[in-house]
Order: structure tokens, then sequence, then C-alpha cells
């Protein structure tokens, strides 16, 4: 997360040809839970649609099952018709071919279903994640984000498999009920309203688990955040023997996790229960009713089978009732965390009213600080304090509209707020000062887009003095490189993220301390290096750098006092005639 190709320790683990390949679908309806939840549906009205007729046909057979069972008691047991007999139970035989067949194709339909909404919202997550830029990770922890990919998105896509099946119940409820009302207008009645009243009863037990479920979800996303933390830290921990703290910290944040865990398990207990009492409670009155009714003569033998039959089915639509209220529930808790993400704005977006890049070779201006990146050369900025150095060549990348509005940027004659976003980021590259690596073959580290070939990869890791790191690798170019680049030492991903930059080709190239975690000698090559491959193809270097043996090699040196250009020339100039310049260089030396 962070920049948008901003080679730092905040761009995206997402492999950038991945990217590539995304193909956004239309915004997504953000207003609430339910909006979203339809939103993605529409997508898959086809496989929808599908799935609640194959899951209508499931349930339908299955609810017709009892009626076919009581007719063969009546006319073929009882009234001695052997034809009749096999008839109805070759009916009986095909209902459950046809059951056995589209409960299958249910399945499959519904699982399509869970899917596609799943993946989808884990592509909007991975797109907001690699074009928000640092405002993401400033809104949300970085476990809160990886929680809504991992585990939320799959658990709102449960309610469009749940949804085939509760479809299927509600078609079988009225396929009973009219069943039911041929053989007794009472217990047509009693099914009609009986089955709803019991699935409203379960909404008592539905309201708190929500509640509970959405504690626990906020818990969980804390403990992932602390986790995450800890294992980036973990080798900084140890060295200094701070690794109990944090342990302590996950402990608790895991005990709470726990806890509105087992609070939610005893919510779905209480409806696992409840759904068995009320469903249970309405069959003993079914069952009474229908012997009553047998009992005074009014139906036959058969119709009460049938009743029976009928009475233990119609279980199956309370019980997917409630299992589709818990899955609902749990779908809008996910639902409300991955709207939290995609409704993040990035800190840079496309003006309003674009104008033109500059063309090239154009001047880049930073009115605030007062400096000014001429074409073609190798440009140092200098400042006691290194952070405004770096805020100064960091707004020349344009990665905060916000900063830009108090701070003027100007490329050529046009301000930079204006400029489209792919022009910059094609031709003006920002690389930072803390070195990122990612997992993955190093030749893909080196070169995301897969423009180059090795001899190019190669001469740009002599550039930064970096082919000796592949002598240690057995794999060499191929190398699979570890998480975060763990593998390597902090000189060794400085370099390597060094020769990435080169191979960006970029225009102007903003390299932020790039040798701070290099020896003197292997900083020496660098720079001798610098200077030949970037100046001898015309392009624009700006470093900000206090160490002597970088300074030497640059074209223009600008020294920076409370954020403001205050002296400027070459290093031996200034080193002469600035002594608040020369006591930054000294003392960096």
């Amino acid at each position: 997360m962070g920049h948008p190709y901003h080679f730092g320790p905040s761009q995206s683990t997402l492999d950038p040809r991945a990217l590539l390949s995304l193909s956004p679908d239309p915004a997504p309806d953000l207003r609430s839970p339910a909006r979203y939840l339809l939103w993605l549906g529409g997508f898959q009205k086809a496989t929808l649609a599908a799935g609640i007729l194959l899951g209508t046909v499931w349930m339908a057979s299955q609810a017709v099952m009892p009626f076919v069972l009581g007719r063969a008691i009546d006319d073929g047991v009882i009234g001695g018709d052997t034809g009749a007999l096999v008839g109805w139970a070759g009916a009986l035989l095909g209902l459950m071919v046809v059951q056995a067949v589209s409960d299958t194709a249910t399945h499959r339909a519904g699982v399509s279903n869970w899917m596609q909404a799943a993946f989808r919202s884990v592509r909007l997550v991975g797109d907001k994640i690699s074009r928000t830029g640092d405002a993401l990770p400033t809104a949300l922890s970085t476990g809160e984000v990886v929680s809504t990919a991992a585990s939320d998105a799959f658990r709102l896509g449960e309610v469009y498999e749940v949804l085939t099946r509760l479809a299927g119940a509600a078609a079988a409820w009225l396929v009973v009920t009219v069943l039911i009302w041929q053989t007794s207008p009472v217990l047509g009645v009693v099914v009609l309203a009986g089955v709803p009243v019991c699935c409203g009863l379960l909404l008592f037990v539905v309201k708190p688990m929500q509640a509970r479920q959405r504690e626990q979800r906020e818990a969980s996303g804390k403990m992932t955040a602390v986790g995450a933390d800890t294992v980036a830290g973990l080798r900084v921990l140890r060295g200094i023997g701070g690794e109990h703290i944090f342990v302590d910290r996950y402990r608790v944040k895991s005990a709470a996790t726990r806890d509105s865990g087992i609070r939610v398990a005893r919510s779905l207990a209480d409806l696992e229960a409840s759904q068995v009492f009320i469903a249970g409670s309405f069959s003993v009155v079914f069952t009474w009713v229908g012997a009553s009714l047998v009992l005074s003569g009014d139906i036959t033998p058969g119709e009460l089978v049938a009743l029976y039959g009928f009475s233990i089915f119609l279980m199956t639509p309370i019980r997917a009732a409630a299992d589709s209220v818990a899955r609902f529930i749990r779908a809008h808790v996910g639902a409300r965390k991955i709207i939290a993400v995609l409704s993040v704005d990035a800190n840079v977006s496309e003006s309003g009213s674009p104008v033109p890049a500059p063309p090239a070779c154009s001047v880049l201006v930073d009115e605030r600080s007062g400096v000014v990146v001429e074409p073609g050369l190798l440009t140092a900025v200098v400042s006691r304090e290194p952070a405004e150095a770096t805020e100064a060549v960091t707004r020349l990348g344009r990665f905060e509209d916000a900063v830009l509005e108090q701070a003027t940027v100007r490329w050529g004659a046009a301000d930079l707020r204006h400029v489209p976003l792919a022009d910059i980021r094609a031709r003006v590259v920002v690389s930072e000062a803390s070195p990122q690596l990612f997992s993955g073959p190093l030749r893909r580290q080196l070169d995301p887009s897969g423009r180059h070939d090795d001899d190019t990869l190669l001469a740009a890791l002599e550039a930064a003095s970096a082919l000796d790191i592949l002598d240690g690798l057995d794999g060499g170019l191929g190398h699979e490189v570890t998480e975060r680049g763990r593998g390597f030492s902090g000189g060794q991903r400085q370099r390597l993220v060094l020769a990435r930059a080169y191979l960006t080709g970029a225009e102007t190239l903003v390299l932020v301390e790039p040798t701070s975690a290099v020896d003197a000698h292997t900083e020496q090559r660098i720079a001798a290096r610098l200077g030949g491959t970037r100046r001898r193809d015309g392009m624009t270097t700006v470093i900000v750098t206090s160490s002597p043996l970088m300074l030497r090699t640059m074209d223009r040196v600008l020294f920076l006092e409370d954020g403001r250009v205050t002296a400027q020339g070459s290093h031996k100039d200034l080193m002469a005639g600035s002594t608040a310049y020369r006591n930054v260089v000294i003392r960096s030396e």
C-alpha cells in the first residue's frame, strides 16, 4: 500500500502484471451494506436465477413426496389396486431422481454464486489497495484490510449460496400449503400462517447475535493488526529484547477475540436450539391436528401419513430461514467492513480540468521551497532537517493533492495538479528512503513490467554496484525473494531497489537517501556510476543526500534552511561559501 508506482516501503505487494489485467467494474454502490449486496448480485443474475430455479425444483420434489406416498397407501395398499401402487411407486422413484440431480445442480450453482461475489469483492479491495496510496493505511490498519480481503469477502459471498436454498424452501412451503389445503383447509391455514410466524420468532434470537458478530469482527481485526505489526518488527524487537511486550499485547487481543467468539457461539447455539424447538413445536401441533381429523373421519390414513411427512418436511423452510438469517447477518457485517475499505478516497485523483503534459526536458519547480530541477542534470538537495528536503522533492511526484493546494509545483508551464497522472507516473519516479522488496523471482522485483532482457538487468545492477549480490544466489536473477526481501541485508536491499529505479528509465528520477545503508567504498562506486549512466542518457536525477561522496559528483547542489533554498552551486563552492552547509556535510561525514 502507498503511492502508486512509488518504489519504497509502501509499494503494493500485488503483482503489477495482475494489476494491469484488472478491469474494474462500474463504481460499487456503497450507500449501505444492503445496497452493496444488491449491486454485487446484479453481476450474476443468470447464475442466481439458475440457482433459484434449481433450488425450487429440488425443494418442490421433496415437498411432493409425502403426497405421493399417501396416495400410494390409499390407492395401492388400502384400495388393493396393484397398478396404482406401481404407478405411485414409479412416481416416487422419479421424484427421488429429480431430487438427486437438482440437489447436485443447486449446490454447484450456489457455490458459483458464492465465489463470484467473494472474488469480485476481493478484486475491488485489491484494486483499492493498489490505487489509494497512503490514504488507506492511514485510515485503516493493515490487519483490518487483510481481514477484509481474506475473511469478510468470503462471508459476504455465502449469502448468494444460501439464497438458492431459501428461495427453494419458500417455493416448497407454498407447494405444501396447496397440497395440504386440498386435504384440510384448517391445516392449510395452519401451514400458511404458522411457518412465517415460526420464522419471525427466530428474530428475537438473531438481533443480539448480530451485535455480537460485529463485536467479534472488530476484535479479530485488531488482533490481526497487532500480529502483523509484531511480525513486521520481529527482528528489531528481538534485537532490543522487547518481543515479550508485543507478545503480551497479542495475547490480550487474542483473548478478547476468543471471548467475543464464544459469545457469538452462544448466540449461534441459541439460534440452533430455538429453530429446533420452534420447528418441533410446530410439527407437534400440526401432527396433533391431523391425528384429530383422522379420528373424526375427516381424512384417510394415507392422508395422515402424507400430513406426517409434510410436518417433518416443514421443518426445512424454518431451518433454512434460520440459516439464511445467520448468513445474512455475517454478510451484512462483512459488507460494512468492505464498504469501509472501498470508501477511502485516494490522496490524489485526476483533475477536472486537465492540461497536456509539458514537452520533454521541462523544468520542475517547487514554489514553496524554491527547488528548481533543471533537465539533464544531477541535482542534490541538502537540508539541516532531512525531512524538509524529502518533503520538497516528494512533492515533485504529486502524491497528495491536498499538499499541492498549499504548495504549487510547476512542470514547465503546467500546474502539476492538472497534469494527467499517467504522464506523471511514466516520466517522474520517486524512490523512497527505506528499500522494499516482495516475494517472487528477483527478475520480477527488478523489472515488474517485464520490459527488459537479462543483459539490461545486469547493467542496472552494475550501475547500482549490486552485481556482487548475485554471487551469493543459487538461482541468479531467478532467485526467489522472501517476503519483504528479508533474505538480504539492508544495504543489499537498498542497492537492488536503486537498480529497479534505474530500470524505469524515468525522465526524472528522484532518489531519497539512496546510499544511507551502504559502506563508503560501495557508495563511492555508486556515485561514480550514477553520473555516467544518467547524465550520458540526458536524464534528470534529483537526490536527497548529505553524503560528501555523493555530493562531489553532483552538477548542482541546493541547500535548504527552514524549508527554503538559501544557497546553491557546486559542492565545492558551497563548502567554501556556506558555513551552515559545511556544518551539515561535515556532521554527515
